[in-house]
């Protein structure tokens, strides 16, 4: 056993890729189930008409939001909010589409924005920890493969793990503001009746969809940190020792 790696005749096994296939399998899964219920309920015409950008400039405006401008943004599910810019913007197939996926997605936006408006904790956190997980996200593998490369130099090694460290809290992080967003999106959506019904069940399936990307992505990178810490945590001590 070389590392936590295993040495058969011929080739290496390292079996903590087991980790890294469970995240992958985990992430796709969340991915498939959102794709496939948001095109379920997109084929869903809520019975108002209204747009997904007509319900969230409604929703604003009921919060006492008029600073915030309404925008559209190319792609698919590329929806969200800028707190910087005051800007909501909404994917081609939210921003003017009249389906029951597309209003629970806006509404989910504006409980971004009103989190903004009422300075929501976690939503200031976490925009503290983007500066440092975009450079961690970027630094910390290759500051890992230099510290392997030069000789197992811990200090590059440590360096990097606990970059990515900060990659995953942001992750966490990220959990309660949009478990939040999603629970405001849906109690303004059966308070001011964007949505009748059983529309409203339809929204939160979506929402509750969408929130499984983000708990599998949390979970994918736990175990990449998992691994390695299983990888160089143990080389480290025997080193210091």
């Amino acid at each position: 056993m070389y590392g936590g790696m295993y040495y058969y005749p011929g080739f290496y096994f390292d079996p903590t890729y087991i980790l890294i296939l469970i995240g992958a399998l985990l992430s796709m899964w969340a991915s498939a189930r959102v794709k496939s219920t948001f095109a379920r309920y997109d084929r869903v015409r809520n019975f108002r008409g209204i747009t997904g950008a007509q319900a969230a400039e409604t929703i604003l405006h009921q919060a006492g939001i008029y600073n915030v401008s309404v925008q559209r943004i190319s792609g698919s599910l590329t929806d969200h909010y800028d707190p910087a810019a005051k800007v909501l913007r909404l994917s081609d197939s939210v921003f003017g589409a009249t389906s029951v996926a597309a209003i629970g997605v806006a509404a989910h936006e504006c409980g971004h924005a009103i989190q903004d408006q009422q300075d929501y904790a976690p939503l200031r956190i976490r925009a503290s920890l983007v500066p440092i997980c975009n450079f961690g996200s970027t630094i910390s593998w290759p500051l890992i493969l230099i510290g392997v490369l030069m000789g197992w130099n811990q200090f590059l090694i440590r360096a990097g793990i606990i970059l990515f460290f900060a990659v995953v809290l942001f992750q966490l992080v990220t959990l309660p503001v949009e478990f939040n967003a999603s629970s405001r999106a849906l109690k303004i959506l059966s308070s001011t009746g964007l949505l009748q019904g059983d529309e409203n069940e339809g929204a939160r399936k979506v929402l509750s969809a969408a929130a499984l990307t983000y708990v599998a992505g949390a979970a994918a990178s736990i175990l990449q940190l998992l691994r390695l810490l299983i990888l160089f945590g143990g080389r480290g001590r025997r080193d210091d020792d």
